[in-house]
C-alpha cells in the first residue's frame, strides 16, 4: 500500500468529522477494542499521556512532547484534525510520519480489518482506523512514550482504549454539546472518562463544580491548577511569552515560551506538570528552557508573514476566539487595517465567533469556506458579520479570500485567518506556497 492507496482506503470509512448529521447511534468502543486486540493490543505496549479539554489540548500536547523529548525520550503523537496533510495525525518526536511510514501504519490496520468485520459485522470508523494505526506504529517503533489527544469528549473516544499513565484535562467549556452535552457537567463527565484507576491526573479546570467531577474519578493522584501547578508570571516578550511556571517540584523562573498569547502560559504550566508526573521527577531547568523556547504550534496563532502581518489561528469556538481576539488586541494590533478571513463549520453559529472578534474592530471580514462537507456557506458568515456591525465581503475560495485580505491590509496591516482548522489549513498551504 502506498500513500495514495492509504488515503483512499481511509476515505472508504465513516468519518464523523465530515458528516452533516447532528446525531448518531450510541457510542461504543467495541470495534476499536476488537481491532486492536487482533493487532496484538499495541495500545498497551507504550506508556502514554492522554490529553483532553475544550481548548488548548493541541498546544499542551505539543509542549509536552517537546519537554519529554528534552528529557531524552522518543515520543509518539496522535492528534486530529490535520491542517494540511493527513500524515500530521501521527507523529514521532513532533514530526509527521513520512508518506511511506504512514502508508505502512495504515496498511497494518487494513490487513486485519477483515478479521474484525467477521467478528463484529461492521467496519471501524475513519477515526478508529487512524487511532489503531497510531497505536500500532508506536508499538512497532518501540517508542518510550506517546502523547495522545482525544478527538471528541473522552469516555467514548476511540483513543480511550489504553490506560494512560497520566491524564491531562486543560479545561471544560461549552463545545460539541450536540454530542457530549447538553450541559457543562455532561461535557466534564465525558472528559473525565479518560482517567483510569491509579492514573496521575493533571487538572486544569478550576470551576469548583466541574472540578469535583474529576476529583471523583479513580485517579491515583491529582494535581490541580492554582494549587499544585500554575503560571505565576506571564509577560509579553519578543516572539512569545516570558513565564514563571510552578509545579509540585518548585518554580521554573524566566522561561521563554515561543508561542503567542497569554493563554499559552496556562497550557505550558499544564504540560510541564504532566511531564513531571510522567517522568516522576523535576526536569532540569536548561532542558525546560530549550524545549519551551523552540516549541511550535502550527495553526495556533502562528505568524506566517510580516508585510502584512499574517496570522493563522484555528480558533473554532467562542472561548478560543476570545483568546485569539485578546492576543491580537493586546500583542499585535498595528495602525494599519485589520482584515479577518473567517470560515466555520456546522453546527457552529458564525455569529458566536464574530462577536468576540468584533471587539478587535476589524476593518473587513472576508467570509469564506473550506472545501469541507460541513462548511457554513460564506454568505451566512457575511450576514453574521453584518449583524455585529462589521463590513463583510464574500469570497468562497479560501486562497482567493487570503489574497484579497492581503491586498486590502497592505504592508502595514494585519490579516488573521480563523474560525476553522480546515480554513486555516487551506490558507497555510496557500501562504506557504504548498501544492
Amino acid at each position: 500500500m502506498d500513500y495514495p492507496a492509504a488515503l483512499a482506503w481511509l476515505a472508504e470509512h465513516y468519518n464523523l468529522e465530515a458528516q452533516r448529521v447532528t446525531s448518531a447511534t450510541a457510542p461504543d468502543l467495541a470495534r476499536i477494542r476488537d481491532l486492536l486486540h487482533v493487532m496484538g493490543d499495541p495500545q498497551a505496549a507504550v506508556p502514554f499521556v492522554h490529553v483532553t479539554g475544550t481548548n488548548g489540548k493541541g498546544s499542551s500536547a505539543r509542549i509536552l512532547t517537546a519537554l519529554l523529548n528534552s528529557a531524552g525520550l522518543s515520543v509518539g503523537g496522535c492528534a486530529s484534525p490535520h491542517l494540511e496533510r493527513v500524515n500530521e495525525r501521527i507523529t514521532v518526536d513532533g514530526e509527521p510520519l513520512s508518506d511511506d511510514d504512514f502508508a505502512a501504519a495504515v496498511e497494518l490496520v487494513a490487513v486485519v480489518e477483515p478479521f474484525v468485520m467477521e467478528r463484529v459485522g461492521e467496519r471501524p470508523s475513519y477515526f478508529e482506523a487512524m487511532a489503531a494505526a497510531a497505536y500500532g506504529w508506536f508499538a512497532d517503533a518501540g517508542l518510550a512514550a506517546a502523547v495522545v489527544e482525544v478527538g471528541l469528549g473522552g469516555q467514548y473516544d476511540a483513543t480511550n482504549v489504553g490506560d494512560g499513565a497520566v491524564a491531562v484535562v486543560t479545561n471544560v467549556r461549552m463545545d460539541h454539546a450536540e454530542w457530549i452535552g447538553p450541559s457543562l457537567a455532561d461535557i466534564a463527565t465525558e472528559k473525565a472518562g479518560i482517567v483510569k484507576p491509579g492514573a496521575h491526573l493533571v487538572l486544569g479546570e478550576t470551576d469548583p463544580e466541574l472540578a469535583a467531577i474529576f476529583v471523583d474519578t479513580p485517579a491515583g493522584e491529582i494535581w490541580r491548577r492554582g494549587t499544585d501547578f500554575d503560571c505565576d508570571r506571564n509577560l509579553l516578550a519578543i516572539g512569545g511569552r516570558l513565564l514563571d511556571l510552578r509545579t509540585p517540584s518548585g518554580t521554573y523562573r524566566d522561561v521563554f515560551l515561543s508561542l503567542h498569547g497569554a493563554h499559552q502560559g496556562d497550557n505550558a504550566a499544564a504540560a510541564l506538570a504532566a511531564a513531571e508526573a510522567f517522568t516522576g521527577s523535576r526536569l532540569a531547568d536548561d532542558l525546560v528552557a530549550a524545549a519551551l523556547g523552540s516549541v511550535t504550534a502550527p495553526g495556533r496563532f502562528e505568524i506566517v508573514g510580516r508585510y502584512p502581518l499574517a496570522i493563522l489561528d484555528g480558533a473554532h469556538n467562542p472561548d478560543g476566539v476570545a483568546a485569539a481576539a485578546a492576543t491580537l488586541r493586546t500583542d499585535f494590533r498595528s495602525d494599519g487595517p485589520l482584515v479577518l478571513v473567517l470560515g466555520c463549520n456546522r453546527p457552529r453559529d458564525p455569529r458566536e465567533l464574530l462577536e468576540p472578534f468584533a471587539a478587535a474592530e476589524p476593518d473587513l471580514v472576508v467570509a469564506t469556506a473550506a472545501d469541507w462537507a460541513k462548511a457554513v456557506p460564506p454568505d451566512e458568515v457575511a450576514a453574521a458579520a453584518a449583524s455585529v456591525g462589521v463590513v463583510a465581503q464574500v469570497v468562497p475560495d479560501v486562497a482567493d479570500a487570503v489574497d484579497i485580505a492581503v491586498e486590502r491590509a497592505g504592508a502595514e496591516g494585519t490579516v488573521l485567518v480563523s474560525g476553522s482548522l480546515y480554513v486555516v489549513g487551506e490558507a497555510r498551504s496557500h501562504l506557504r506556497g504548498a501544492s
